[in-house]
């Protein structure tokens, strides 16, 4: 049995020495340049990073759009992960398929297909003019609301997807006894299909935040200079000021909102299942 163990650490070295040089060491090394100034070691990038008016509101257009996009995407992913479940064995594979299918095309072709879209000639102004509900195109590209379109857009099925999954394993007479008790469709949603499909809502949650967050090509795509995020910001500060101590501070700041976006989501559904019990 020693041997075994010693044989599988062996097997392991590789791939450890691999995942340690490759990617832990140059993250350390980036990050580590947050914290590092000519008087030492502490707080002050973070500080003069947060002491500018820009970079503290490109901090909360980051942290809401991220909000709206997963909110939005939970919503209505819910009614189209619902009506998933509930269809036939051949519609129901027929709706994932249209579901995944934009998962495999390239993030930059689907976000450059909004700016067809959205363009000042393109198909919603075209629409908007031809009905005569705007006299001149509106301007939609370059705003946060292009932006947030382009994230749903992208994010969504990541949503959708985990959902499905805590559906089906959703016991199929706990709605027909809740109707059956008096309890009206919001009810059973609130109080049955929520609290017991809560591990779904969190992995495609921390899925769409976090992709919202770090996402880089579609908000500088269609939000560009005007609508800038940290992701946006990171790439200025480093390819446009050299300043690598701001995108370091980016870089931690992005790492944070990571990590706590999904440990106060496993905490809000550790305490559903508390509840439950």
């Amino acid at each position: 049995m020693f041997q075994d163990r010693r044989l599988g650490l062996l097997l392991l070295a590789p791939a450890t020495v691999f995942i340690l040089v490759g990617f832990l060491l140059p993250v350390v090394i980036l990050l580590s340049g947050a914290f590092k100034t000519d008087a030492g070691w502490h707080f002050q990038n973070f500080t003069e990073f947060f002491s500018q008016s820009l970079n503290r509101e490109v901090f909360w257009r980051t942290f809401r759009l991220g909000l709206w996009v997963t909110g939005v995407s939970a919503l209505v992913g819910y009614g189209v992960a619902l009506t998933i479940v509930d269809a036939s064995a051949t519609q129901r594979g027929r709706l994932v398929a249209a579901l995944v299918l934009p998962l495999m095309i390239s993030p930059v072709a689907r976000t450059y297909a909004w700016v067809v879209i959205l363009g000042r000639t393109g198909i919603v102004n075209g629409f908007l003019t031809s009905t005569g509900i705007l006299d001149s195109p509106a301007r939609i590209l370059f705003t946060e609301t292009a932006v947030f379109i382009g994230l749903v857009q992208l994010f969504f099925p990541l949503m959708v997807l985990p959902l499905i999954s805590a559906l089906e394993n959703l016991p199929r007479d706990v709605v027909p006894a809740a109707r059956m008790l008096g309890a009206n469709w919001f009810q059973v949603f609130w109080k049955v299909i929520l609290p017991l499909t809560r591990e779904g809502l969190v992995v495609g949650g921390t899925l769409v935040f976090v992709g919202s967050l770090t996402a880089y090509v579609t908000p500088a795509i269609l939000g560009g200079s005007k609508v800038l995020m940290l992701e946006t910001l990171l790439y200025q500060r480093v390819s446009v000021a050299n300043d690598f101590a701001s995108a370091a501070v980016i870089a931690v700041i992005l790492i944070l909102m990571a990590v706590l976006t999904n440990v106060v989501l496993k905490r809000i559904a550790s305490t559903g299942k508390g509840g439950a019990k």
